[in-house]
């Protein structure tokens, strides 16, 4: 039949060729259907077992529903009104159902084996291809690195920073610990990998951009210019993919600050490039909020500039994401504050606040809903008053997000989008003030008075925060003397509550004192030049006077009457200006004018903030460093001979060394008893310098060691001497220099 079939076709022309192909084709293609339709026939009978059998449960499912009625007839009325549908039930709607899965089950059959995979060839393959890769990988030298630098220099091409990049890409491996992940090259020397990371650092950002052509930015010009631009890119897009993604995981196996710093600058310069690639940039973004708020100082900073260069150019896309990471961030990094911590944790509110600054409508919603959640905690703690949602207000975390907002609200002002934001923060913090209004708590009290002052001083706004300190001068008694002393002073810039101890110690009453005298200078500071001043200062002149009345400690008056008399100078200078003023107090821009140049001006308080402030700060950097100041405590010192004249004295009088030196006795002329030591001017000095301690435990423990160490010095004592000594050696033993002790005794006041 081919014969024929090949022969007719020799012989056919060019339609009838078509026609008779086509007429064959179809034939065979209705041979295939036939075919297939024979088979479905000699198929088909078993379904219809199946459906027989279906149908009979389906009339077993009624048979029940009508069993229903009798055995429950409320369940079958409530069925009756809601859901008709299933007492409803129809035998063909079923059938129809299961004829439709019977087909899907026709054409999707699952097999009745499960092909198992060999093992032994898939880990044949495997190995094959780790041995060949394995051979394909040739080890990075440094004058492969100096090649590929001078090449970088003259030319750079699409080839070399393939070559550039996949070397990097191994060396970023190794960091990471996958010997597993194969690559091009192998890097097993640190010298190596020190100079490939240096050299891709130093020389690819200009490759790069000399390589895609892409113009240098011109001068004040704020727009950055994206590699995507360039015609070049899409050719080399997979290659910069590589090697950006190598930078952000070198970023975070890194742990020495020095080479974060490095590696943070040379990504801070390819921003640009993270922008065109969205998924790097995230994975990018990341790695910078962890940097920004656990780094060292330098790393945290870099960090920060390339968060901010980021969201400024792709605001839409990145702002609010990452505004809410860094605030989760700053969060979490403050719920221990120490003299260490307290710089970054004041770090990270600036910067925080001048990412706030980029957007202020997106910076509301975060501003709103946070502000609102520290509200929530405060009311629950109110309500509820048990010592879990006490805690839940009153910890590090908490007072940190309120000074976060305050200086948030104070960095944007003016705006009008954020300014109803304030009378809400500023009721938080006044509630958290009153929340538990106790003495212990009085740190926490003088932080958020701080942060109130920060507000109003920048946004314009009167806030009554003098209440709340002058309670303090009422509430406490600094007439009590207080029951234990103690040589280091009370950091309130790092503590939110006093201990009990701390409530009896000298120094909580002193640093009380020096902690009102500075916010109620830093208020009246923000309140100095308006014209209102003499009436607002009037009620802490009456509270400060009858404190003068009553106290009774000279360094308190001293501090609390300088405080009084600027006051009152200011008030004389400001009552003397006003006067002057040919405007009545309502008019308002008149009175503007006036407070604008009264303090271009200055006033007496103002010049005198200014060198106090300068002052201050030094000795608040001095507690922050956590440095003691010791040269303020007037301690005595021992005189003590060198090393060498011990050794000399030891040499010359042997014999006297060889004594039994254990004896109790040897100690009892070193330090003067009591009777004996009114007579003396060394001993009133030394009760001068020690006129400000009262620890007798410390006391004695230096007393104690100032004995043992002079247990060991040639003494007159009354000891047991093994061999009589010369009156002339005597003599000579007595001209030596004595060691002078002064006494560690106690005033009479103290």
């Amino acid at each position: 039949m081919a014969g024929k079939n090949k022969r007719k076709l020799e012989d056919l022309s060019v339609d009838e060729f078509m026609l008779s192909g086509f007429d064959s084709g179809e034939e065979d293609d209705f041979e295939d259907e036939e075919s297939t339709q024979q088979k479905g026939k000699m198929k088909k009978p078993a379904p219809q077992k199946m459906s027989d059998k279906k149908q009979g449960k389906a009339s077993e499912h009624k048979d029940q529903l009508s069993a229903l009625k009798s055995r429950d007839p409320e369940f079958y009325e409530f069925l009756q009104e809601n859901d008709q549908k299933l007492l409803n039930f129809d035998d063909s709607d079923s059938l129809e159902d299961e004829e439709e899965d019977e087909e899907e089950r026709m054409y999707h059959k699952f097999p009745s084996q499960l092909e198992e995979a060999d093992d032994d060839e898939d880990e044949g393959e495997t190995g094959k291809k780790d041995v060949k890769k394995s051979k394909e990988a040739t080890k990075v030298t440094e004058a492969m690195i100096e090649n590929w630098r001078t090449g970088l220099r003259k030319e750079p091409t699409a080839k070399l920073i393939r070559d550039i990049t996949q070397a990097f890409k191994a060396a970023v491996a190794t960091t990471k610990g996958d010997s597993e992940e194969l690559c091009r090259y192998t890097i097993s020397d640190s010298a190596v990998f020190n100079s490939l990371i240096l050299f891709c650092i130093k020389d690819m950002h200009a490759a790069l951009s000399k390589m895609l052509k892409l113009k240098a930015p011109e001068k004040g010009q704020k727009k950055l210019i994206l590699p995507s631009s360039s015609p070049r890119w899409q050719k080399n897009q997979i290659d910069i993919k590589m090697y950006i993604a190598g930078v952000v995981q070198l970023l975070s196996s890194l742990t020495q600050s020095t080479v974060v710093a490095a590696v943070l600058r040379h990504a801070n310069q390819m921003v640009p490039y993270y922008l065109c690639l969205p998924k790097q940039c995230r994975h990018f973004l990341k790695s910078l909020i962890k940097h920004w708020s656990t780094g060292e100082e330098t790393v945290r900073v870099l960090a920060f500039l390339a968060l901010n260069k980021i969201c400024r150019n792709k605001q839409e896309v990145y702002l609010n994401t990452v505004l809410k990471q860094m605030y989760i961030a700053y969060v979490k990094n403050c719920k221990f504050t120490s003299p260490n911590t307290l710089p970054m944790i004041n770090f990270m509110q600036r910067t925080l606040a001048e990412m706030y600054s980029l957007d202020t409508q997106v910076s509301y919603q975060h501003a709103f809903i946070y502000i609102r959640q520290l509200a929530i905690h405060l009311r629950n703690a109110m309500n509820l008053k048990k010592k879990e949602t006490y805690q839940s207000v009153y910890n590090w975390q908490y007072v940190h997000c309120l000074y976060l907002w305050c200086r948030v609200l104070s960095t944007i002002y003016p705006s009008e989008v954020l300014e109803p934001l304030i009378y809400p923060l500023c009721q938080v913090i006044i509630g958290c003030i009153k929340l538990v209004p106790i003495s212990r708590y009085y740190p926490l009290r003088l932080h958020c008075v701080r942060a109130i002052i920060l507000l109003s001083a920048n946004t314009k706004t009167y806030v009554p925060t003098l209440p709340f300190l002058l309670e303090i001068l009422q509430q406490e008694d600094f007439n009590k003397k207080p029951g234990r002393m103690s040589i280091k002073p009370i950091n309130f810039a790092v503590i939110l509550k006093l201990s009990k101890t701390n409530l009896q110690e000298k120094a909580y009453k002193d640093g009380l004192v020096e902690q009102l005298y500075d916010l109620i200078l830093e208020y009246f500071h923000t309140q100095a030049c308006s014209i209102g001043f003499p009436e607002l200062a009037l009620p802490t002149i009456v509270q400060l006077k009858a404190f003068l009345k009553e106290c009774k400690v000279a360094n308190y008056c001293k501090q609390m009457r300088q405080l009084l008399e600027k006051i009152q100078e200011n008030c004389s200078y400001i009552t003397g200006r006003r006067q002057k003023a040919a405007f009545g107090v309502a008019d308002v821009a008149a009175v503007a004018a006036w407070e604008k140049q009264v303090a271009e001006e200055g006033t007496p308080l103002t010049k005198y903030y200014s060198q106090w402030k300068k002052l201050r700060e030094k000795e608040i950097q001095l507690e922050i460093s956590g440095k003691e100041r010791m040269e303020d405590l007037n301690l005595p010192e021992i005189k003590r001979k060198k090393a060498e004249e011990k050794k000399a004295d030891k040499k010359e009088f042997k014999g006297l060394f060889e004594s039994d030196s254990d004896d109790d006795d040897d100690d009892d002329n070193l330090f003067k008893s009591k009777g004996e030591k009114g007579d003396s001017d060394e001993d009133d000095e030394g009760l001068e310098d020690l006129s400000d301690l009262s620890d007798e435990e410390d006391i004695d423990d230096l007393e104690e060691d100032d004995s043992d160490g002079d247990q060991k010095r040639p003494s007159s004592s009354e000891g047991k001497a093994p061999k009589k000594m010369l009156s002339t050696e005597l003599k000579e033993v007595a001209k030596g220099d004595e060691d002078m002790v002064e006494d560690l005794e106690l005033s009479d006041q103290d």
